[in-house]
């Protein structure tokens, strides 16, 4: 793990804008910087929104990509920052922000350019990449093959590395990074993946089987989910997004992203320390605070 100073330079801001307090706190972490001599690129296109933008300010030469929202806006960043190498810092306005370094608590811009200033840590996340068609589409958290809501259980097929691993009827497949180990995968019941593990999850949703396990390959393995012939519609996700629709005997490749996710970190990652604050991992029941 690398620690990186940045006194100067560009710093890219990715925001969701979904809420007032979005748009404030952008506005708020683009004046600070500015003020603190450095070039701020909106990420999304949404320049006059933010109002703080500089001229002539691109992504592209960023050292950093602030972003702020919750894991959603992070995940949506990551396919921009990802293929340029540039490091995401994420400030949660959301409600877990599991991804995020810091929360927007009102003291965010002074933890940024101390962060900048000091230097940080940049942490490297795998990524997946799905392919259909010949098109593909990036993927921090997981990939996700899902059965039409109209249509009947089916049998899905995977396979890795070109060998059948399973036929299991279900209502879909998702293949996870350790990034997206403690998101969907978690809730199908699939295991938990320390972020340094070289490895992928595959789980099958609600199969109808009962021999069917959770299965971890390692990152290097291609991975195929077929739809059965008899399967009219399903669809194709990635990070909760529907990217494709796809019919009976087709089949997605699933393969890792040709370069890794960088994190811009105050400190080195306490993976089990973040469990236990943001999913109450090892913390006892009696006695806990209800969350209002």
């Amino acid at each position: 793990m690398s620690v990186v100073k940045a006194p100067g330079g560009t710093i890219a801001i990715y925001a969701s804008f979904v809420h007032g307090r979005d748009v404030a706190v952008a506005s708020r972490v683009a004046e600070t910087l500015r003020t603190a001599g450095y070039a701020v690129a909106p990420a999304d296109g949404r320049r006059e929104q933010l109002r703080l933008g500089t001229p002539g300010a691109r992504v592209e030469d960023a050292v950093v990509m602030v972003t702020v929202g919750g894991d959603g806006t992070l995940l949506r960043a990551a396919q921009l920052a990802a293929p340029r190498g540039v490091p995401l810092f994420g400030i949660n306005t959301g409600r877990l922000g599991f991804l995020t370094e810091i929360d927007a608590d009102g003291n965010e811009c002074e933890a940024l350019l101390g962060a900048l200033r000091g230097g940080f840590y940049v942490e490297q996340r795998i990524a997946l990449e799905a392919e259909l068609r010949g098109r593909k589409h990036f993927a921090l958290n997981d990939v996700v093959l899902r059965r039409s809501s109209t249509g009947h259980m089916t049998p899905f097929g995977i396979l890795v590395d070109g060998k059948e691993a399973a036929l299991v009827p279900a209502d879909g497949v998702i293949v996870a990074t350790p990034t997206g180990s403690t998101a969907y995968l978690l809730s199908a019941g699939g295991p938990i993946l320390a972020p340094d593990v070289a490895a992928f999850g595959i789980v099958a949703l609600a199969p109808h089987t009962l021999f069917t396990r959770p299965l971890v390959v390692p990152d290097t393995s291609t991975v195929q989910v077929v739809c059965a012939g008899e399967l009219e519609h399903a669809t194709l996700e990635t990070d909760g997004r529907i990217v494709e629709e796809l019919g009976s005997g087709e089949r997605v490749v699933i393969r890792r992203y040709p370069q890794t996710v960088r994190f811009a970190r105050r400190a080195p990652l306490n993976f089990f320390a973040v469990l236990e604050d943001k999913l109450r991992w090892n913390a006892p029941i009696k006695g806990r605070e209800p969350e209002r």
